[in-house]
């Protein structure tokens, strides 16, 4: 078992390339490899994606949903409900003690949006435990979130194939 006494950090994955929930992916698979115990919690997302079939097998770490089916083409209520219930677990779960690594998947769409308020994201920063290491996704992050983060990584988009006319690919993009 992993050593639980670390202090957690603050972890943001923006920008507007490919990789950002990847990117989280991983750093939840590394955690629990080591013995840390992960939940993702996915904002503004409906459909199941590989990483779903994956936590489902291995167990490895926990994935919770709000929203379902294609958020496309649902209203703009229904997607606020559900990312306001979304935030809500969110915060009994990084407050709970149950989870070492909690990773809160399209959080800043769901503020861009208009769902989530730059102050419950500040001050779910601030009331976190020390020990809960806390991931962040999504494009747009607000700047005062950054500043209060520890890491920062910006996914930039050089090249992506969905402009040329490539769809989505199982496996990869979902």
């Amino acid at each position: 078992m992993a050593e639980k006494q670390f202090k957690g950090l603050v972890q943001i994955y923006t920008g507007d390339g490919k990789g950002k929930t990847t990117a989280s992916l991983g750093q939840a698979l590394r955690a629990a490899g080591q013995g840390l115990r992960v939940i993702v919690i996915q904002f503004l997302k409906g459909e199941e994606g590989g990483e779903h079939f994956f936590a489902a097998k291995t167990g490895a770490f926990e994935i919770k949903q709000f929203s379902r089916g294609n958020i496309f083409v649902r209203k703009d209520e229904e997607l606020r409900e559900e990312s306001l219930a979304a935030f809500k677990f969110a915060e009994e779960t990084v407050k709970g003690g149950k989870y070492d690594m909690v990773v809160l998947d399209e959080i800043f769409i769901a503020h861009w949006r208009g769902f989530i308020s730059l102050r419950q994201i500040l001050d779910l920063i601030r009331d976190k435990p020390a020990r809960v290491e806390l991931v962040l996704t999504g494009r747009k992050a607000p700047q005062e979130v950054v500043k209060a983060a520890d890491l920062v990584s910006e996914v930039l988009m050089i090249k992506h194939p969905f402009n040329t006319g490539i769809k989505q690919r199982k496996g990869i993009e979902y």
